[in-house]
């Protein structure tokens, strides 16, 4: 990405925190949590009550973990956040080594200050990654918000905006790869996104040190529901 250009001209999302902010508020973040329906998926269910995910979604979330680790070099602390319980997030999670997964969680915000204890980290030191409104109590806590567009959902993305809980609201939605748009601006303002790819592509050995220290983790999975955050083992 070639630096003389602004963000705006290549991410066409609504930017309601300005370019500059929003890279200010880049700057502390230290942990991703993700939501899952409707974000890495259009929240659609097979007959098991499953989403799926892309993989498009899955290497951008993995070149923006890897941008961080090449800027701070360690990794950001990185769970999701359902509501429901989903065997393919859970795979997904697993796969890809995040540090938690929280589920069945209709009180989203006790499972993100369980998060922040755990990683003796701060919501305003969270990227938050979410689509709907059961989001909005973790949203109004985290350091930078970033809403999954939906046409759908123009009056909720309106409230979101007026209500200062969204830093961003994707062009994309979940089922066309919005997770990528994010993790793509998050890289970009960052200013480390060519950097970041071309050591991908060399499997270079800071790729080597980041996927090696990436793939020791082993997820962490509580239940969230009535409120109460507990371990759970048998996942």
């Amino acid at each position: 990405m070639k630096a003389n250009i602004a963000p705006e001209e290549y991410f066409k999302g609504v930017f309601v925190a300005s370019p500059t902010t929003l890279k200010q508020k880049l700057k502390q973040v230290r942990a991703f949590v993700f939501d899952w329906d409707g974000v890495f998926n259009d929240g659609r269910k097979n007959i098991e009550g499953h989403s799926g995910f892309s993989e498009t979604d899955s290497m951008g979330v993995n070149l923006m973990r890897f941008s961080f680790f090449l800027t701070n070099k360690q990794l950001p602390a990185t769970a999701l956040i359902t509501g429901e319980n989903n065997q393919l997030a859970f795979s997904f999670a697993k796969r890809e080594s995040f540090h938690n997964v929280y589920y069945k969680a209709a009180n989203k915000e006790k499972a993100l200050m369980h998060f922040c204890s755990q990683h003796r980290i701060s919501p305003a030191d969270v990227l938050f990654v979410f689509d709907d409104v059961l989001d909005f109590s973790v949203a109004k806590l985290c350091g930078a918000r970033f809403m999954i567009g939906r046409a759908a959902s123009l009056l909720l993305s309106e409230y979101a905006a007026e209500n200062r809980l969204v830093d961003y609201i994707t062009k994309n939605s979940g089922n066309n790869h919005g997770v990528r748009e994010v993790s793509e601006l998050v890289m970009s303002m960052g200013n480390n996104f060519d950097v970041a790819v071309d050591h991908r592509m060399k499997f270079s050995e800071a790729y080597k040190d980041y996927i090696t220290l990436r793939n020791s983790i082993a997820p962490q999975f509580y239940s969230a529901k009535d409120n109460l955050v507990t371990p759970d083992v048998l996942i």
